[in-house]
């Protein structure tokens, strides 16, 4: 757990408890308390945004201040998930059953995680001496387990990690399910990261490009002459890479890139993987370790190549990928700002560099964003979006037919008391 930065003298009050009128009608007390959250959202400026990626390694827990225009992360606690319990997420996520009724994996990992989520959050704000009362919402992004955005019907996603039990471990008003809206409105439902970027940055867009280079990477741009961003997913940031490093070396990932350095690229490896249609498919879309998978690797890879050789392949892959699709849709950009924890690796790194010499790659840190709670820090907003009623997609990054007010609402159990 790190603090990033206090609140001065800023006081936190208590809010008071949200009561339905006794008199109202049966739609009367769910638009007495939105009015309420909504009220309380425009005043009040302490959000926690949740995250946990494609890569399935953890959760990463923001305090937000939204008060002003620029959010100020106040503290950020990154928790590794358990062997066991990442393990299971991704037998889940792989279609990995051995045996077990799928339904009733899916049913126990769900509530699982909502424990393990809540869990997480008391721990920040004890360690933060924060009341619960203080802080207006949550915004829990949950565990994607499958993402289909693209099937010829009945297109959906699927995020685990059930807020019921996070709002009633915390007795903090929580916001979930934020993907699901744009996929009915006709969306991929992904990114929504661009939303908040466009919120922080729209007035000094203008030649800057955001990078997130988490299991799956994506993009964030402002096309020229354009008010609203587009943003994409352009395939595998560490998905592939991960889990070639899982499988033979049983580590969870390549700490500081050692593994991939010690090998050499393979030219027609790399040309076989860049033959995938994904990479040249135009924006609106998004993807998944469901579509990138370790099948999807082995398919291609076949057993005749050194594994460091493959390793460092995957690197130059993402690291090929992320520019040619900055290329094609900005190259004009002069700052590539990069979070995620692709960002760490300083071989992903040295090869983006290499295939971006007329830009420079500079860490979201630059523009006063942490790189590791970027994208925990959009979730904390997107909950106040909702609170407030107001957007939280944009159909120029994701495809839909409108804007669309994103996540589902759950309120603490009545007799829930507040948290010291």
């Amino acid at each position: 757990m790190r603090s990033t930065g206090g609140l001065g003298q800023r006081k936190i009050g208590t809010l008071r408890p949200i009561k339905p009128d006794a008199g109202a009608t049966p739609t009367g007390p769910r638009l007495s308390i939105m009015a309420a959250m909504n009220n309380q959202a425009r005043r009040d400026g302490l959000f926690i945004g949740l995250m946990s990626g494609t890569s399935a390694d953890g959760v990463d827990c923001a305090l937000v201040d939204l008060a002003d225009r620029r959010p100020m992360l106040v503290a950020l606690e990154t928790t590794p998930y358990p062997d066991p319990l990442r393990k299971r997420i991704l037998d889940l996520m792989q279609g990995r059953y051995e045996g077990a009724d799928p339904i009733e994996r899916l049913g126990s990992l769900d509530a699982e995680l909502g424990g393990f989520f809540g869990a997480v959050i008391c721990k920040l704000l004890e360690t933060e001496r924060i009341a619960s009362a203080s802080v207006r919402a949550i915004g829990s992004h949950g565990q994607t387990i499958r993402h289909r955005p693209r099937q010829p019907s009945h297109s959906f996603t699927l995020q685990i990690g059930d807020p019921n039990r996070i709002a009633n471990a915390t007795g903090i008003v929580t916001v979930a399910d934020f993907r699901r809206m744009d996929i009915a409105l006709g969306g991929e439902g992904a990114p929504l990261v661009p939303g908040f970027l466009n919120h922080c940055f729209r007035e000094e867009r203008e030649h800057l490009v955001f990078l997130n280079i988490g299991g799956i990477a994506n993009l964030t741009l402002w096309p020229p002459g354009a008010e609203d961003p587009i943003g994409f997913d352009t395939g595998p940031g560490n998905t592939l890479l991960d889990a070639w490093i899982r499988k033979e070396t049983g580590c969870a990932f390549d700490r500081d890139g050692f593994y991939s350095s010690q090998g050499t690229l393979i030219p027609e490896l790399l040309e076989r993987f860049l033959r995938e249609p994904y990479f040249g498919a135009p924006p609106p879309k998004s993807t998944g370790p469901e579509y990138f998978s370790p099948e999807w690797l082995s398919v291609r890879a076949g057993k005749s190549y050194r594994p460091v050789d493959i390793a460092r392949t995957l690197v130059v892959l993402t690291a090929t990928t992320i520019a040619q699709a900055i290329q094609d849709h900005a190259p004009l950009c002069k700052r590539v700002a990069v979070s995620g924890g692709g960002a760490r690796n300083p071989l992903i790194m040295a090869e983006l560099e290499s295939r971006l010499q007329t830009k420079a790659v500079i860490g979201t840190d630059a523009l006063g964003l942490d790189p590791d709670g970027l994208e925990a820090m959009a979730f904390a907003w997107l909950a106040q979006q909702r609170l407030l009623e107001a957007a939280g997609n944009l159909p120029s990054v994701t495809g839909a037919r409108s804007h669309g007010r994103l996540g589902a609402v759950y309120l603490p159990g009545p007799a829930h008391p507040p948290r010291p």
